[in-house]
């Protein structure tokens, strides 16, 4: 391989690496600023931070540059569905406009705010399930048909 060559593969072979890497990052800060993880100046949180939701917040955005990072059309909607159900356990109840207009203030904390640690675990099963599948396809894939799976 010469020195061109190589100069013009590395993209190629890090290309998914970086777009996971991303994908994780932004989800990662995202996710943890408009749930007020953390202090910032855009949202305030009307709960306090579970012990939980931190661990649980990088997890999913793990899992998600994991799911980006794989080359396959598997699994979308799981995914969407996995990481909409975490980020919906991980927020704070009382800041959900769309929670507190269905369940309203008094149901919302008695009844659902015990629910996010087993929700946000949901969501994790879920996106698990969908990173699992669509490395399942990627990999079965590569074994099948080698010269496409490198295009």
């Amino acid at each position: 391989m010469s020195v061109k060559e190589s100069i013009w593969f590395w993209p190629q072979v890090w290309h998914p690496f970086l777009r996971g890497w991303l994908g994780a990052v932004l989800v990662f800060a995202s996710m943890g600023t408009v749930s007020a993880v953390w202090a910032n100046p855009l949202f305030v949180r009307m709960t306090p931070v579970g012990a939980w939701e931190f661990p649980s917040l990088v997890l999913l955005a793990a899992l998600t540059g994991t799911f980006v990072a794989l080359p396959s059309a598997c699994g979308l909607r799981r995914a969407a569905a996995g990481g909409t159900v975490g980020f919906v356990g991980i927020a704070c109840p009382t800041c959900n406009k769309i929670l507190m207009l269905i369940f309203g203030g008094e149901a919302l904390m008695i009844w659902f705010d015990p629910m996010r640690p087993y929700l946000t675990a949901g969501g994790i099963v879920v996106l698990s399930i969908a990173v699992w599948r669509r490395w399942r396809s990627f990999h079965t894939r590569r074994i099948n048909f080698p010269n496409e799976a490198s295009q």
